[in-house]
């Protein structure tokens, strides 16, 4: 059950708000590019797992943020491990795409991702692929060696042309590599009221040192401790 959710910032004259309301539309401004966002759950000391998944973070409000989110995006990115580690099955948003990234190009396409048409690959050049991938997968190639992740993002409308809103949803290092090529326009974070100490991965994990500066532009709080913020970046992002 969904506890109460209490708006801090911006003030809310009734106190309390629906997660309907609160994350109705993304935070996108006028761009000509997709606004490409992260939903994540971390700990108050900044993990994103307890014992490999997010699950023990969570609460039903946390989920409610993520399915409410993944509602009004036409696309979610999110890496190979996580999509095997979370169960990630065909999408409930009709005619959304998941895009799954993967260096290896380790899938198994027989699962409800991939065999519903909703699932495709981003992967890189040289990524060796089985046949029944190449024949009945969408894929997305950007980058010789390594994926490029700018290149994949400017290539995501090619899969889905009237893709406004691309949600990300983790992991680690993933989320870290798209931060590195300076591609998130907003971040929805959740605080889960919890210490998990251990090397869990932090909300990013790995990458070259960068700096990118955000405003918080909605804070929630609901009866259990849990926060939510959404932050927006400052700028524009940095040329290719």
């Amino acid at each position: 059950m969904q506890a109460p959710l209490h708006r801090v910032i911006p003030h809310s004259n009734t106190g309390t708000v629906t997660l309907r309301e609160a994350y109705a539309t993304s935070l996108a401004s006028d761009t000509d590019a997709p606004w490409v966002g992260l939903c994540m759950v971390a700990s108050i000391d900044g993990s994103t797992v307890v014992d490999g998944v997010s699950g023990g973070l969570s609460s039903d409000n946390d989920s409610g943020v993520l399915l409410q989110l993944r509602s009004i995006a036409q696309v979610v990115v999110v890496g190979a491990g996580t999509v095997r580690g979370e169960g990630y099955g065909k999408p409930s948003t009709p005619g959304q795409r998941i895009g799954v990234v993967t260096g290896s190009g380790s899938i198994d396409p027989t699962s409800s991702l991939f065999a519903s048409g909703a699932g495709f690959l981003i992967t890189s050049e040289s990524a060796r692929l089985d046949a029944r991938i190449e024949r009945d997968v969408e894929v997305i190639r950007a980058g010789t060696d390594h994926v490029d992740l700018r290149a994949a993002f400017a290539s995501i409308p090619q899969v889905r042309p009237d893709v406004e809103f691309i949600q990300v949803e983790g992991g680690a290092t993933l989320n870290a590599a798209i931060a590195e090529a300076d591609l998130f326009d907003e971040l929805n974070i959740t605080t889960s009221p919890a210490t998990v100490n251990g090397s869990g991965p932090r909300l990013f994990h790995g990458g070259a040192d960068h700096s990118r500066r955000y405003e918080l532009a909605q804070l929630l709080v609901d009866d259990e401790s849990f926060v939510f913020s959404r932050w927006r970046r400052r700028g524009e992002r940095t040329s290719p």
